[in-house]
């Protein structure tokens, strides 16, 4: 069955083709020209019954075709015409009875038709299209930037914001097709005029030369024969290219409704009893006049009945609306709490004060949304992970100026702005003082001033270092984000990304997920990277790793060290991009105690030093890491690949931001100069 309807299209055009090169028998013509007026219907009738346009995205296509299957109708008729003298019963009675058997009426019933197609529906049809194609393409962004927006607000799902731009994608398409595919329409009726006028004129000297029927005819009964079976055959012809205009000119101008265009337009129009009342009142009041009272007098009674009983209607729906209202209100009350939506934390949730709302509403001239936006793009090129949902929430318990950062559901981190001020900072080479409301940076801590617009330009020129208030906010909140990301990334996070690579990598994915390691164990070594800012957008080369290692050891610990010497090109840019690097190493007696206080457990390896010991180290730490800081450099320290992921955890107390590599990590002809050693004094 799902190959016969592939093959219906395709054996369809086929036999349009077949037909304008094969004469078919009048029978079958006949045949056709019912076909014809049949799809011509059960389109029009599907435009007018649609709810939206996209349900009918194909309809670009349908006109295409039915153009084509009524151009080659019209061949085979005016072959059938000129070669015979006769098209058929359907022609003759389109000629008989539609035209009433006059060649006159049926001249004019058949330009009457063409103009109104031509004239009227097609040329409007033709323009609303190009007009509905262009505002429908220069509304894309916004739209686009819209679901954004509900999405981070927490308004739709992700699943919500992917169907409804698709939808969008699919109205742009539509549109754009039915711009083009107007001009068939335009084109069939430009043609059906030409192809009249050829069987008018050819007709009448083929009947009088006797070439068609053999019998050379009089003028007049030439002129009566071939115009009545030219208008019969213009007329089968144009009444469904009209029923394809019709629906054309519907789709195009149809508005998105959740009811069909037929229930829509009966509860627009009949929707206001005031204006049935007036109506009624203009009939009756027409039907003194001499015009024809028993048609007007009735009906305006009529009308006035109707808005009486409309307006009855109306009132005893908002009776009935307020009663259900306060009976659901009562059972809400009653019925037992559902607190099962209350479980779910976001991952991510940046709450703030009623006087931060205009940062956020984008009607009072607020971006940030689209900064939160831009952040999950900038983080998802950085470090290759993808940002869960950030919300956006407004808070009454928070103080009017402030915002709190959540991580699932827990306070992490959080500020105060001042609105309508710009924050300045001093990068520690400006001299010059600037007036300002004293305060402190919210992630670093530093120093720094509120200034308002004026003061601006003057700061800048000094020297300071001014951000907007939602800059503060969305830096805050990238910061925050990159500390935490090895936290959210989660298993099905995992999943997603292993999926993605899986469509140009399947043979990896096959031989480690889950022969070698399980979704949670990569889940691990990945999370591992991330917590010390190593980028896994490269997840091709993370995964080819895990499988050359996975099978010789299943510490993640382990086999996240194989990862990140993989990397080591990606880190070595990172953190070594001057000619000469200066870096601090570890003293190898250090490392060797180090080793031996590695204790092996079924839950993984941890280091076990003497405090006396560890405290010496982190003097000797400190003071080394000052070396770098007074010359305004990154710490780094360098150790042996076996030390490295121990020293790091020992660290991570009193320098979480420490960066720690190993030997292995460096790129060959990466300069390095040690300027310090961490030993036990």
């Amino acid at each position: 069955m799902g190959k016969l309807r592939q093959m219906i299209l395709g054996v369809f055009i086929v036999a349009i083709i077949m037909i304008i090169m094969v004469p078919p028998p009048s029978y079958i013509l006949d045949f056709l020209f019912m076909i014809n007026i049949f799809i011509s219907l059960l389109i029009l009738l599907d435009a007018i019954y649609s709810k939206k346009s996209l349900e009918m995205s194909l309809f670009p296509t349908m006109l295409l075709v039915t153009t084509l299957f009524r151009l080659a109708l019209n061949i085979c008729s005016t072959r059938l015409i000129l070669g015979k003298g006769y098209g058929g019963e359907v022609v003759a009675t389109f000629g008989e009875f539609v035209a009433g058997g006059n060649m006159v009426v049926g001249c004019i019933i058949f330009a009457i038709i063409v103009i109104i197609n031509f004239m009227v529906i097609t040329k409007g049809s033709d323009r609303v299209a190009e007009v509905t194609a262009r505002f429908t393409l220069d509304a894309m962004p916004g739209k686009q930037m819209a679901i954004d927006a509900d999405l981070n607000t927490g308004i739709i799902t992700e699943d919500e914001a992917k169907a409804r731009r698709q939808e969008i994608q699919d109205e742009a398409s539509f549109y754009g097709s039915m711009d083009g595919a107007s001009k068939f329409v335009k084109g069939d009726a430009s043609a059906g005029l030409v192809i009249t006028f050829i069987n008018l004129v050819g007709g009448i000297a083929l009947g009088m030369t006797g070439l068609a029927t053999g019998t050379p005819l009089p003028f007049g009964e030439a002129v009566k024969l071939y115009t009545l079976m030219t208008i019969g055959d213009g007329l089968v012809g144009q009444v469904p290219a009209l029923m394809i205009s019709t629906a054309t000119g519907i789709l195009v101008t149809k508005a998105t409704s959740d009811s069909d265009i037929s229930g829509a337009v009966v509860k627009q129009l009949f929707n206001i009893p005031l204006t049935l009342y007036i109506a009624g009142g203009v009939m009756m009041f027409l039907g003194l006049t001499p015009l024809p009272t028993y048609f007007f007098m009735p009906f305006g009674l009529f009308l006035i009945y109707c808005g009486y009983s409309l307006e009855r209607a109306q009132k005893l729906a908002e009776i009935k609306t307020e009663i259900t209202s306060d009976d659901s209100e009562v059972e809400e009350i009653r019925k037992p709490e559902n607190v099962i939506s209350l479980l779910n934390v976001d991952p991510i949730l940046l709450i703030f004060g009623y006087g931060l709302i205009p940062l956020v509403d984008s009607n009072q001239g607020g971006d940030l949304l689209d900064r939160v936006v831009m952040i999950r793009r900038q983080i998802a090129l950085e470090l290759g992970a993808v940002v869960p949902v950030i919300r956006l929430r407004d808070d009454i318990k928070l103080s009017p100026n402030q915002y709190r950062i959540l991580i699932k559901g827990v306070d992490v981190a959080g500020g105060e702005i001042m609105f309508d001020h710009y924050m300045a900072m001093n990068p520690g080479y400006v001299e010059e003082e600037i007036d300002g409301i004293e305060t402190v940076e919210p992630y670093l801590g530093l120093p720094a001033l509120w200034i308002s617009e004026s003061q601006r330009e003057r700061a800048e020129a000094f020297g300071y270092t001014v951000v907007d208030p939602p800059a503060i906010i969305a830096t805050h909140l990238t910061e925050v984000i990159r500390n935490n990301l090895h936290e959210l990334l989660s298993r099905q996070d995992v999943q997603n990304l292993i999926d993605n690579v899986k469509e140009n990598h399947s043979v990896l994915i096959e031989e480690l997920v889950p022969k070698q390691m399980s979704i949670g164990d990569i889940q691990k070594v990945l999370a591992n990277l991330l917590r010390e800012g190593v980028s896994i957008r490269d997840l091709v080369t993370v995964l080819e790793t895990l499988a050359d290692y996975s099978n010789i050891t299943r510490d993640t610990d382990m086999l996240t060290e194989y990862a990140r010497q993989a990397l080591r090109r990606a880190i070595s840019q990172k953190y070594f991009i001057e000619e000469s690097n200066k870096v601090i190493t570890l003293d190898p007696q250090l490392e060797q105690e180090i080793m031996n206080s590695v204790q092996q457990t079924e839950q993984g390896s941890y280091i076990s030093m003497d405090p006396d010991r560890t405290q010496k180290v982190f003097s000797s730490l400190n003071k080394e890491i000052s070396k770098l800081t007074s010359m305004g450099l990154q710490p780094i320290i360098l150790t042996s690949p076996i030390v490295r992921t121990y020293f790091k955890r020992l660290v991570e107390q009193i320098a979480p931001d420490l960066v720690v590599l190993s030997y292995n990590e460096l790129e060959p002809n990466a300069e390095i100069q040690s300027i310090g050693m961490v030993g036990i004094a």
